[in-house]
């Protein structure tokens, strides 16, 4: 038989093996991983993947999870695309907060009083009144759904009348002519001068604005009424007694609270308001602040709504009023302690309280002076 060639492929591997020694081919398998790094380094600091298209389609690719961000930390915001920036949201953006210099207004509400408005706006209770014509400095004017304007600062708002002048309107509320001047709510003209008629640069009853400025208020007080005087006063209100009594419980000359409950509940004791705004609900039992006898009880007609007051006999007086009723009568001898009415709002009040006042010959003092410590 004779013999057939052989032509099968030749073994690749078999012949490496016999022409490169094993040392040589662990020699260049290292230089071929060492090649592998470099290109990766090299195409990694030049951001090639970065600049891949947005449109190579990666659909069958692993995608990687989005890391979830730990307690407190920040998320980072993912980009629409790679060529647009997207700011992260800073909820906590503070906006500054500036002097105000306009005038504003506000509706007063059930239950509000002078002085509760003033603190709302970090203001005086004069600057309130005075700064408010409706309310005819007295502070019982204020009712509720009444629009009030509120200045932006301490002082008093002033209607420009036919003859002002800034000169004459800083002597008036004892203030320097810079300071209406230059307060920037005003926005007066530049070529105004201190002497020049307001009215020759705006309109009559403009409202401007007078930094400090205060006045003197318009006095209402009440006169004492005393056992022994027949209708001492004009027009008080048919709740005025008769006068004219003679004997009956004398005061000691030590008060006790009217009220078990023993705080303000609005107004206290100011120049424009010579009482005490204490705190009662409607229909608590009002008390004799000192034994006496009864001088006025009913309806006044001075704002207080029904009052009562009480004549101690000692050159002591005092006054309740805003009662929703009157539980004594003209000329009754009352004891230190004894209901003589009970808490209400009527009369000038925007809710239930006891205003409440003493008079010693002719004066009006602090009742916080002669009142037990709460």
């Amino acid at each position: 038989m004779s013999s057939i060639p052989d032509r099968r492929t030749p073994d690749t591997g078999s012949l490496i093996n016999n022409l490169i020694s094993p040392a040589m081919q662990r020699y260049f398998i290292h230089i071929i991983f060492v090649v592998i790094t470099l290109v990766a380094t090299l195409l990694i600091q030049m951001d090639v993947p970065g600049k891949i298209p947005t449109a190579f389609n990666f659909q069958g690719l692993p995608i990687q999870a989005t890391p979830t961000a730990s307690a407190g930390a920040a998320l980072i915001a993912t980009p629409a695309s790679l060529t647009e920036l997207v700011r992260q949201a800073d909820i906590h953006t503070n906006i500054p907060t500036r002097p105000r210099t306009d005038i504003i207004t506000y509706t007063v509400q059930s239950g509000d009083s002078i002085s509760g408005i003033a603190a709302k706006f970090n203001l005086t209770l004069e600057t309130i009144v005075f700064s408010n014509p409706i309310l005819d400095d007295d502070v019982h004017s204020l009712r509720p759904n009444q629009v009030l304007r509120i200045p932006p600062i301490n002082g008093l708002l002033r209607f420009v009348q036919k003859d002002d002048t800034l000169e004459k309107i800083a002597k008036a509320y004892k203030v320097d002519v810079d300071s209406v001047l230059n307060w920037p709510g005003n926005k007066f003209e530049a070529s105004l001068k201190p002497a020049d008629r307001l009215v020759n640069k705006m309109a009559e009853n403009t409202i401007i604005m007078v930094p400090g400025g205060t006045r003197g208020s318009i006095k209402r007080e009440i006169q004492p009424i005393y056992k022994q005087n027949k209708f001492v006063i004009t027009d008080a209100g048919p709740g005025q007694c008769t006068g004219g009594y003679t004997g009956g419980a004398t005061g000691t000359g030590t008060f006790a609270w009217p009220v078990t409950t023993r705080w303000l509940s609005g107004t206290g004791y100011t120049a424009l308001h010579l009482g005490l705004d204490l705190a009662a609900s409607m229909g608590q039992p009002i008390f004799a602040a000192d034994s006496g006898v009864v001088t006025f009880a009913g309806w006044s007609n001075w704002g207080y709504g029904n009052m009562v007051m009480l004549d101690h006999g000692n050159g002591w007086t005092t006054l309740y009023s805003h009662f929703s009723q009157w539980n004594v009568s003209c000329g009754q001898s009352v004891n230190k302690g004894q209901i003589v009415g009970l808490a209400g709002s009527t009369g000038n009040s925007t809710g239930p309280h006891l205003h409440f006042e003493m008079n010693y010959q002719g004066s009006r003092p602090n009742p916080f002076s002669y009142l037990p410590s709460p």
